[in-house]
């Protein structure tokens, strides 16, 4: 790996990033226009300390899942994107891995929904990004690290998040994440981290196991279901959740909304109001 030529790439792309540009307040005084190291960390969701090693050449081997995270933070074309992961020692990842790639128009979506929680999710049901809005909603996200970044180990092994499910919702939940995983599966059969998730899902939940072997088809994820959330500091919270399926990047991208007007919608902006003031607190 070119391993300082890979340092200095990223210091070099994150001088040129504007924190407005990924959400990021802009106010206190700033040694350069660009982000800090702790802000593209946060963004990446990788610890400062590591960043920093990078950065100097003193860390080996980052992991395709990194550079990709770095890549989404420091907002690279695809181009810059594939030069990255060249100089990491890796090969971008081709038709026969799960993308996790948030394009620019992808992008562009996100960017006008800032007071919407929004999360964006692979075919996998792995976490790739959240905005402050969810994270203030749903608790914070940056922090989950492995498998709990995934949802469907989430729903079947734990933790559990702030939603509020009857039984039966929760047995509805399970089954579709399971149906869509395996579709994901048999669209994606060479994706070796996908391997792992259904190896280490099937040996930790028996309930996992059997949905999976029992092959029952589900309608497509693309659905508006209404969920409650049980939110620490302004209580429960009745949504509309919609998640769509972009298609040709196949990702999910799953938003909250209230009714204008109605108690649900104070109640998500207050939350929303708490929780990214302690975010940039």
């Amino acid at each position: 790996m070119a391993v300082w030529e890979f340092g200095q790439a990223v210091r070099r792309w994150r001088d040129r990033v504007s924190p407005d540009v990924v959400g990021l307040p802009v106010g206190g005084r700033r040694r350069a226009s660009g982000l800090r190291r702790e802000e593209l960390a946060a963004l990446a969701g990788i610890s400062a300390d590591y960043l920093t090693r990078l950065e100097q050449g003193r860390a080996t081997s980052p992991s395709m899942q990194v550079v990709e995270a770095l890549a989404r933070g420091l907002r690279l074309s695809d181009t810059e994107r594939g030069l990255l992961f060249e100089l990491a020692g890796h090969a971008a990842p081709g038709p026969d891995v799960v993308p996790s790639r948030i394009t620019p128009s992808i992008q562009r979506l996100l960017d006008r929904l800032t007071n919407t929680p929004v999360a964006v999710y692979d075919a996998t049901w792995t976490l790739v990004v959240a905005n402050a809005p969810y994270d203030a909603l749903m608790g914070e996200t940056s922090t989950l690290r492995g498998l709990d970044r995934n949802a469907v180990w989430r729903n079947l092994v734990g933790p559990p998040n702030r939603v509020v499910h009857t039984p039966e919702e929760r047995a509805e939940l399970q089954a579709g994440q399971v149906a869509d995983l395996r579709v994901t599966a048999s669209r994606y059969p060479a994706d070796r981290a996908l391997h792992r998730l259904v190896a280490a899902l099937t040996a930790h939940s028996e309930r996992f196991a059997e949905l999976w072997d029992s092959g029952v088809p589900y309608p497509p994820a693309g659905t508006s279901k209404r969920k409650t959330i049980d939110h620490p500091a302004v209580g429960r919270i009745t949504l509309d959740c919609d998640v769509l399926v972009v298609a040709t990047d196949d990702v999910r991208i799953m938003m909250y909304t209230a009714e204008p007007g109605s108690e649900d919608a104070d109640r998500l902006a207050l939350a929303i109001v708490l929780g990214t003031q302690s975010l940039v607190g």
